[in-house]
């Protein structure tokens, strides 16, 4: 009985194969949305201000780093908690493919986080002159907290490698 039930757990793991997969959808709507600004502001090029330009340009950024971490999250997620990738011979392999563990996954996360953070944190600083203090204030203290978590994770996964 105790062999049934492990087994059973330790098959339970594929359902997280079709949210992995699901990802990769998510991934297309971001490239729709991408795209979508960019034919946005390609008939304004030559009347945009310079500043609505760069938001233009933070804001796919902040897309291309949100897509990067999807892709991460979708691999490494996949091949930790669900199985390895085979990918054949020929083919080329993502560099950091099987070497992201849980802990180094979620320090990456968290780093790409803080990285989206401060586009939206620099976009806001653009356009500084529109928003409240009391609002600017929690903004920066909601990215220093994203800052601050980072840190606090990267160290405690540095302290944890130690250990072992």
């Amino acid at each position: 009985m105790e062999r049934l039930i492990e087994n059973l757990m330790y098959s339970a793991r594929w359902v997280l194969a079709p949210i992995y997969l699901g990802l990769s959808l998510t991934l297309v709507a971001l490239g729709i949305k991408f795209f979508q600004e960019i034919f946005h502001v390609l008939p304004k090029i030559f009347t945009i201000a310079e500043a609505d330009l760069v938001l233009v340009i933070l804001s796919l950024v902040d897309l291309a780093l949100v897509g990067g971490l999807i892709v991460m999250v979708m691999f490494s997620s996949y091949e930790n908690f669900v199985s390895r990738l085979d990918i054949d011979e020929g083919k080329e392999k993502l560099g950091w493919l099987g070497k992201v563990d849980s802990g180094t996954l979620k320090t990456k996360v968290a780093a790409s986080i803080v990285a989206i953070s401060s586009i939206h944190l620099l976009k806001i600083f653009m356009n500084v002159e529109h928003i409240e203090d009391s609002k600017l204030y929690w903004f920066v203290m909601i990215h220093l907290t994203f800052v601050v978590s980072a840190f606090v994770m990267g160290y405690l996964d540095l302290l944890s490698r130690k250990a072992h």
